[in-house]
This record gives C-alpha cells, sequence and structure tokens, in this order.
C-alpha cells in the first residue's frame, strides 16, 4: 500500500511510552524530558513516525495522570535536572540527590514519594539561588504572558501547601473551602509577610516556566529528526484541580463522570454493578458555549504547543458520559444495594447518562449535535494538531461516523472489531481514518493478553462466557494476523502481529513499549489505585533488548510503506 493515496493523510507507526518509564544515565528514577529525547532519536533510526505518551499535567496525590490538579500546568517530575538545564542548580546537589536515592534509581517503578521529596530539594535549592540573582526576562515574560491561568495555579499550589499538602480543597479548613475566603487568607498572610507569599507564588510560577521550556525544546527536537509527539488529553479534569476551585460555575460538582457497568471486571463487584466512577465533575457545556468554550480553547492550544497529535481519551464524554449523583468515596455505601435502596440513599437520581441517553433517535440526534459542536471548537483550537478520539466502550453508532467525517481517528482494536458474521475486520479493511492499536494503557501487554486469552480458553474449570469471550478474542486476533491460534506467543506469533497492525489501512498504528519488549507488565488496572500503576519503568537490563527490537520493526514498518 502506498504511504499516502489521493485524500488520505501520510501512515505512521508509534510506539506508546509513558513519560515516567524510559531510563538514561543520570536519572532520578523516573523518567525525564532528556530521556525522552534520547527515544526520539531511536524511533528516527528506526522509523517510528510517532511517539504516544500519556497526560503531562501535574498530578494530585493518587500519581495518576488522568486526575492532574491543573489543566494546564505541567508535571515537575519529568524535569531534567542537569547543570544547563535547571537554572541556579549545582552538581553537588546532584549528588547529594543521587546518593540520597540509592537503589531506587535501579528499582523496576517508580517510587513517587522518594523522586518527588529528591525534585523538589534540588528545584528549591535551585530556585534559591535564581532567586538571589538578577532573574531571568524570559522568565517575567512567561508570567505575563501566561497570567490567565498560571496565576490561579499558582495560588492553589500555595493553598495546598496552607492545608498540609492536600489538593482536596473540600477537606480544607473550612474557611479556605470557598474561593472568597481563600483569597481573603491569602491577602491576610500577605499582610503579615508579603515577601514570603510572593516568593512561594513566584516558586510556583518558576517551576512551570521551566516545564515548559523543557518540553517546547523536546518538541523542537522531535521536529528536528521528524518524529511526532502524540499527547493526551482527558475528558475531564480532577475535582481537586485549580481549574475547579476557581472555576466552579463551569462545573456541576454534583455529578461525577465515569462509565457504565462493565462485566470484564470480574474482581470489582462495583463496577459489575454500578459502573466506573471516576470522580470528574461534569461540565456545565451550555455555560461553556454561550462564552465560545475559553477554559477548553485554552486547555487545548496550551498542549497543541508542544504536541503534533493528540488524543482525546473517553471521547465519547462529548456525545453524553455516563454519570453518578455521588462521591467515588461513597462508592462502598451503594455496593450491593438494589435500585429503591439506592434512591432512598441519594434521595432521588441513580446513575445515568447526562444529558440523555440514545434510547430514541430524538435523544440519539441531540447527543450527536452537542457532540459536532464541541469536537469543531477543539479541532479549531488545535492550530492544526491532528485529533484522535479514544471511542473503546459503550459506542453508540453515531459516534464513529461522525468522528470521521471531522476527520477526527477513531480507535480500531482487532479482537473488538467483529463484522456483523463475526469475523475479524482484516487489515486491509480497517477505515483509513481510525488508530489501530492491540491494547491502551489501561489493558494487558500483548504477550500477556495472548497468554491470558490462551489459559482461558483451555480451562474447563472456567466460567463458559469468560472461556467462550477468551476463545473468540483470541480467534479474532489469530484471524486479523493469519495465524493459527493455538500456538504460545513467541517471536513468530509477535511477528505476525505486529506486521499485520503495521500492513493495516489505519492511519496511526501503535504498539506499547511493554509488547515491544515481550513484558508482562501492566502500566495501569483500571479500578484500583496503587503504586503498581502509572509507575513502570522499562528494566535497566532491557535497554539494549529495546533497541535491538526497535531495530527489527524497522523493514516491517518500510515494507508497510509507513513512517
Amino acid at each position: 500500500m502506498p504511504a499516502s493515496l489521493p485524500g488520505m493523510s501520510v501512515r505512521l507507526a508509534g510506539l506508546l511510552l509513558p513519560a515516567f518509564t524510559p531510563r538514561r544515565d543520570g536519572d532520578l528514577g523516573i523518567g525525564d524530558t532528556r530521556a525522552l529525547k534520547q527515544w526520539i532519536d531511536r524511533c528516527a533510526a528506526n522509523g517510528i513516525g510517532f511517539l504516544q505518551l500519556l497526560p503531562l499535567n501535574e498530578t494530585g496525590g493518587d500519581d495518576s495522570p488522568y486526575n492532574a490538579i491543573s489543566s494546564v500546568a505541567l508535571e515537575p517530575l519529568f524535569l531534567t535536572m542537569e547543570l544547563g538545564e535547571i537554572p541556579g542548580l549545582e552538581v553537588a546537589d546532584i549528588e547529594a540527590a543521587r546518593e540520597e536515592l540509592g537503589e531506587i534509581l535501579h528499582a523496576d517503578s517508580v517510587n513517587y514519594p522518594a523522586v518527588r521529596k529528591a525534585k523538589r530539594t534540588l528545584l528549591e535549592k535551585a530556585w534559591k539561588r535564581f532567586h538571589a540573582g538578577p532573574g531571568d526576562v524570559a522568565f517575567f515574560r512567561f508570567q505575563r504572558e501566561e497570567k490567565a491561568w498560571l496565576e490561579n495555579y499558582c495560588i492553589y499550589r500555595w493553598l495546598m501547601d496552607e492545608a498540609g499538602g492536600s489538593e482536596a480543597w473540600d477537606y480544607w479548613p473550612e474557611p479556605m473551602q470557598s474561593v472568597e475566603g481563600a483569597l481573603a487568607h491569602l491577602t491576610a498572610r500577605k499582610a503579615a509577610d508579603g515577601a514570603g507569599v510572593d516568593e512561594r507564588l513566584d516558586y510556583y510560577a518558576w517551576v512551570q516556566w521551566l516545564c515548559f521550556l523543557q518540553w517546547c525544546s523536546v518538541r523542537e527536537h522531535a521536529d528536528h529528526k521528524g518524529v511526532k509527539l502524540m499527547g493526551d488529553i482527558p475528558i475531564g479534569v480532577s475535582r481537586y484541580s485549580a481549574d475547579v476551585f476557581f472555576n466552579r460555575e463551569d462545573f456541576d460538582l454534583d455529578w461525577c463522570g465515569g462509565a457504565p457497568p462493565e462485566r470484564m471486571f470480574k474482581y470489582d463487584r462495583f463496577i459489575q454493578q454500578w459502573g466506573q466512577n471516576w470522580g470528574i465533575p461534569l461540565y456545565r457545556w451550555d455555560r461553556m458555549e454561550a462564552e465560545d468554550f475559553p477554559w477548553w480553547r485554552q486547555r487545548i492550544s496550551m498542549l497543541a504547543d508542544i504536541f503534533h497529535i493528540f488524543r482525546i481519551d473517553h471521547v465519547l464524554g462529548f456525545y453524553r458520559i455516563y454519570s453518578f449523583p455521588w462521591l467515588p468515596q461513597r462508592n462502598a455505601e451503594f455496593l450491593d444495594l438494589t435500585e429503591d435502596q439506592a434512591i432512598e440513599l441519594t434521595g432521588g437520581p441513580l446513575p445515568g447518562w447526562n444529558p440523555r441517553p440514545d434510547d430514541t433517535p430524538e435523544h440519539q440526534a441531540a447527543n450527536r449535535f452537542d457532540g459536532d459542536v464541541r469536537l469543531r471548537m477543539v479541532i479549531e483550537a488545535s492550530h492544526g494538531a491532528a485529533v484522535v478520539g479514544e471511542d473503546l466502550g459503550c459506542v453508540p453508532e453515531y459516534v464513529r461516523p461522525h468522528l470521521a467525517s471531522l476527520d477526527v481517528a477513531g480507535f480500531r482494536v482487532p479482537h473488538w472489531d467483529a463484522d456483523g458474521e463475526g469475523h475479524v475486520i482484516m487489515p486491509e479493511d480497517l477505515p483509513e481514518c481510525s488508530f489501530a492499536t492491540y491494547a491502551t494503557h489501561d489493558h494487558d501487554s500483548l504477550p500477556a493478553m495472548w497468554e491470558n486469552f490462551r489459559a482461558l480458553a483451555a480451562d474447563e474449570e472456567a466460567d463458559d462466557g469468560e472461556r467462550h469471550g477468551a476463545t473468540n478474542n483470541l480467534r479474532l486476533m489469530a484471524e486479523f494476523a493469519g495465524i493459527e491460534p493455538d500456538q504460545p506467543y513467541d517471536a513468530s506469533v509477535k511477528e505476525a502481529l505486529f506486521k499485520a497492525l503495521l500492513d493495516s489501512r489505519s492511519r496511526y498504528a501503535a504498539i506499547m513499549i511493554t509488547d515491544l519488549c515481550d513484558l508482562t507488565d501492566r502500566i495501569n488496572s483500571p479500578g484500583t489505585v496503587g503504586p503498581r500503576n502509572w509507575s513502570f519503568r522499562l528494566p535497566e537490563s532491557l535497554e539494549s533488548v529495546a533497541e535491538a527490537e526497535l531495530a527489527k520493526l524497522r523493514p516491517w514498518i518500510h515494507e508497510a510503506k509507513r513512517c
């Protein structure tokens, strides 16, 4: 197939690599911007056209990139802590941090508390020297030009410090829980120690300046190497964020977005019964639209300065979203309740689709219209960056045709994409405007998936439905790749699966770093919270293996006429 047909975009091969995952000599226990540049070089050398990242926004206490405390501010943990990268940093500072971290530097997962403490210490030392010096006109310009979001973000970070580090503003001291009370507290503290408060506010602005400097440098490096960066915009923003705290009129805090019940979560009775409660507040779309979506435009335009492509996580939420009338903290109260018992507990509402379900043609048309208005705004605000929509889950029939009409590539997962007769959609029949992959960060890696399906399909004691599902998934994957399903995962199976994905007609074809290196590690396990989520690091022993596996991809990408 030619790399580009009339009316078609160039077909790209991609690698999903979370920013916390790569290693380099001199990192501090987590991936950083310099490590990402090294991987951009590897991608460029082996025909990988785009590097897919997870959200880069600053996270809260659970370290989830999908639960950020700001829709714009970037995560400082990804800063490269080297001379020349951080003004005011000294060699002795870096050596002391490395000595303190010790074996954590070599661990197979990120130790967030330790790494956060070490990098915060380095930044504070560097800031003290920078603050005592003449400053930098570029920093002052950044403060002035980004004031629209930066000022509130810095105040919010300062308020978090005042509250002992917690972002959960509805648990702060009562006078600080309202915007008016929080600003009054800030004014009072400034009256007592204006220089001290201003120094802290400036510190947080300075850290963000460094973040944007380094990530813009990553973008420039990617441009130079001919590799595109793919970012990620979650459908929601954390309830505990500067955005929600200061702009509550734009959010409906009485409802939380999520996903409907799913039987596949066999070990989570709550999700099976009620669904996934993500805790993100709903948008007051009418209010946002009346003002021409300033919050969304700001959010997207800032990230478009870094990314060439961005994925909208759960793009289905632009049309309608499954919602809960209670916070996730209350989920246990509703476990195993009947609907009548739940109604008694909530005072009326139950989880359901907001603003309306897709139960009638009129409702479907209204939801499609809403999605059209919002997605056209996103495309306009993206300044030419390509938009991809993660449309997995409970997908209404109108969504995929609509996304295609806007040239927004939707996801295609082969074993979830059978035709009306139960056969897989073959590689050459996948739509051009699509993003083909075997999994996302929320799923098993390819080797784990294949072997889990094989084991479950052969387990005579397994639930009949689960056994049938595993057998069918394995059959569809094998059919897609043109191989037999009853064989263990090995180099030949891997090659067939990779080649089928790359040969597909889809505009984008992506594999995960765990697929590349034949690992069974999970990046995230939905419905769980813990140190194993969002912390996977490529083992040191596999650095050379990863490069060798990338080299194997190069001829396959060339044969598939991707770039």
